[in-house]
């Protein structure tokens, strides 16, 4: 089980419902500061030739960096008088660091990534070659390692492509998840002569083939759907997307809180092979995982 993408995303809509709560960007004393600067310094190149070669390198042009001297300004401002600090365009307004926007964000971005790399080769060296199941935790851990990724990229540089790559990367790992735990729960895995001992007679071979190409197909066409609904509209639909994500995430939470369950009360095979009252003592990890999860979402979100 995996429950990391499902808070990731939750990290992500907290930091959303900010978006639409900003008011540092919207604020009078912003926008006059903005247009004052890009008045006195982007009508000529002598600005922009300013800027350091790691801000050129994540292409901070003049208007952004007008946007980050007035709020800083606005902000050392609020400091001075004991007022509220503002966030701007959904974030607090963090120092650049080595041309990053939220440089602790990219680090730990970066450490995720480095994680799934090691866990990557974890699974490669633990897992039998024949699992049926081993292809699909591979799978997950490439998709992982790119959401960690572009999470970097974002918090490097949030642009409206880092963002959508950022995201889009974000619900792919989350469908994933859901995607390879409802194939993993009920054994809708592929089974050849090899691992044919880690399934049972009574599942139909033929029906189960079946019910994981449709889950597949299906899984393919909702993500293309997801994304070419929010490419497609005029403005990024950040409640929709939310919405999207959390459902995902919401159904993979209880599908391994249902592993959980006691024996007396299953409602699925926990492993094809074994009776269905039948639960491992580490069943209680599932939850164990859905709880801390939710827990560690609830320290992000409030």
């Amino acid at each position: 089980m995996q429950l990391q993408p499902y808070l990731r995303f939750l990290t992500l809509a907290s930091i959303l419902t900010l978006v639409a709560a900003s008011s540092g960007d919207r604020s009078n004393d912003f926008q006059r500061c903005v247009s004052r600067c890009q008045l006195e310094n982007c009508t000529s190149r002598s600005e922009i030739t300013q800027t350091s070669l790691l801000d050129s390198l994540t292409h901070w042009t003049c208007i952004d960096q007008c946007k980050y001297k007035c709020m800083h300004t606005i902000t050392d401002f609020a400091i001075e008088i004991g007022v509220f600090i503002q966030q701007y365009y959904g974030k607090w307004p963090f120092w650049r660091f080595l041309g990053m926007q939220e440089p602790a964000s990219v680090i730990f971005s970066l450490m995720n990534l480095l994680l799934h790399i090691w866990g990557r080769g974890e699974v490669e060296k633990d897992i039998q070659d024949d699992h049926p199941m081993k292809k699909f935790y591979v799978t997950w851990s490439y998709v992982s390692c790119n959401a960690w990724l572009w999470s970097a990229v974002f918090h490097t540089r949030d642009t409206p492509l880092t963002e959508k790559l950022d995201y889009f990367s974000a619900a792919m790992t989350i469908l994933y998840s859901l995607y390879f735990s409802v194939i993993r729960l009920f054994h809708l895995y592929p089974v050849n002569s090899r691992n044919r001992h880690l399934t049972s007679p009574i599942f139909n071979a033929n029906r189960r083939r079946i019910m994981y190409y449709l889950w597949s197909i299906l899984c393919i066409l909702v993500y293309i759907g997801h994304v070419s609904y929010l490419v497609l509209l005029p403005r990024f639909d950040y409640t929709y997307n939310i919405i999207f994500n959390l459902a995902l995430g919401l159904t993979h939470n209880i599908l391994w809180l249902a592993f959980a369950l006691p024996s007396s009360l299953s409602v699925f095979r926990r492993f094809a092979y074994q009776a269905k009252s039948y639960r491992p003592v580490y069943a209680t990890n599932a939850a164990v995982a859905v709880l801390l999860t939710t827990a560690a979402t609830c320290l992000e979100l409030f």
